[in-house]
């Protein structure tokens, strides 16, 4: 009853806008007054876990992403994805999506991934007669990106939930990103196909010109995925050693080379990087202390049975999860879904024959998806307010390419194991 009770609270916090932190400490204080728990046992082992040094590399990427917000990083990226696809009809929008995709791979947030990509692709797509609820739609569908492309937090998060190689976690959602990037691009030509007035960029015999130029200006933000993979994947550095290495190499890029830092907004920046962090970190206290009595009650197990009594027929099992998932991330951020997914729903993909590095991939392919998708969509919103569109012009594009972008990329990664593990086994053996 007491579970109940903490799933019907948790749920009506967060539809009436309650912040995810709050709404998770309302469920402690719920769980101590009516379950006759002691939360303070719980909360040990919440900041124990907390302390892990493997953490600090969320805050690190946090801050790294600001400071490539701020620091005009993204621009050149933008303006070079432009150049190889600006002269197709379409290929501005698609620009968007490939810019996502760069830009997800150096700052792992689809947050700072949309205020970047969103801020500097609208006011472009709006001058060449693109329809604006569809552009909108489109640089939100992308952004998760940032959440699939290396490095990601919340698969940080994940592989230090589970205790699987981070590294193998960041390979597994590579290949279901290049494989959304290409869903969506297709999307956006269909789309597009009936709208007569497009712009297209035109560089005629300027275009190695112009390809050279603006892959030396490019150059600087390009290095830096190169250095924080390589150096990961090579065995010189941790994950957190590298946004370590990513904070101290975005600091002069965007001071001296893009100019986007000067003495003005750079301290605004790391107050502003220092705010999410807290929040995000309360609120992985919170969860995983919420988490810890999840377990402590046997709910994965009793989660699982539910399942088996429905069907034990694994393409039902995996549909069931997949729902379930879903659900979860319409109502809270991708951390919050992560932490409280993970540890509930791995021992029933595991029972079903699931690696736990395969569910890494469909988990982040899942929150990414429900991040954008209604009623809460919290990358909707936020989109709506960074590329100033009506959203209700956005929701039915959006829905379109959650349809036949998202929802196929997640079919795929789901029953098709090698898509995710293919990259961790070439890599690792």
């Amino acid at each position: 009853m007491i579970i109940l009770g903490s799933l019907i609270l948790i749920c009506l916090m967060l539809v009436i806008g309650v912040s995810v932190p709050m709404s998770f400490g309302a469920v402690l204080l719920f769980i101590a007054v009516f379950g006759g728990h002691d939360v303070s046992g719980f909360m040990p082992t919440g900041h124990w876990k907390v302390s892990s040094l493997v953490l600090l590399a969320i805050p690190l990427f946090i801050l790294a992403g600001a400071i490539m917000e701020r620091g005009r990083i993204a621009a050149p990226l933008v303006s070079l994805a432009e150049l190889m696809v600006g002269n197709v009809r379409g290929g501005l929008s698609a620009a968007a999506v490939v810019a996502s995709g760069i830009f997800g791979a150096i700052s792992g947030s689809a947050a700072a991934t949309l205020t970047c990509i969103g801020s500097i692709m609208m006011p472009h797509l709006r001058k060449a007669n693109y329809p604006e609820g569809m552009a909108a739609a489109l640089i939100v569908s992308a952004s998760p990106l940032g959440l699939l492309i290396p490095p990601s937090s919340s698969q940080i998060l994940y592989a230090w939930t589970t205790q699987q190689s981070v590294l193998k976690c960041f390979l597994a959602t590579v290949v279901p990103g290049v494989i959304l990037i290409g869903f969506l691009c297709i999307v956006n030509f269909v789309m597009l196909r009936n709208v007569k007035d497009l712009k297209t960029e035109r560089v005629g015999g300027k275009f190695a010109f112009e390809l050279r130029t603006r892959s030396f200006k490019a150059m600087p933000a390009l290095l830096m995925p190169v250095i924080i993979l390589g150096g990961i994947y090579g065995g010189v550095m941790t994950p957190t050693e590298a946004a370590g290495v990513a904070v101290i190499y975005a600091i002069p890029i965007g001071f001296f080379i893009y100019r986007g830092l000067d003495r003005e907004n750079f301290f605004p920046t790391l107050r502003y990087a220092g705010t999410t962090i807290g929040v995000v970190m309360m609120m992985v206290l919170m969860v995983l202390i919420v988490s810890q009595f999840l377990v402590f009650e046997n709910i994965p197990a009793m989660a699982k049975d539910l399942i088996y009594s429905v069907s034990d027929n694994p393409i039902i099992i995996l549909l069931m999860v997949n729902l379930v998932m879903i659900l979860i991330g319409m109502l809270m951020d991708d951390i919050s879904g992560l932490l409280l997914s993970a540890p509930l729903l791995l021992p029933i993909v595991q029972s079903v024959g699931m690696e736990p590095v395969h569910f890494a991939a469909v988990l982040g392919v899942n929150l990414g998806m429900a991040n954008i998708t209604p009623p809460t969509a919290p990358l909707l919103y936020l989109g709506a307010r960074v590329t100033d569109a009506p959203v209700n012009k956005m929701m039915k594009p959006t829905l379109i390419m959650i349809a036949f972008a998202w929802l196929p990329t997640l079919v795929i990664t789901t029953f098709i194991p090698q898509v995710a593990l293919w990259l961790p086994e070439l890599v690792f053996g």
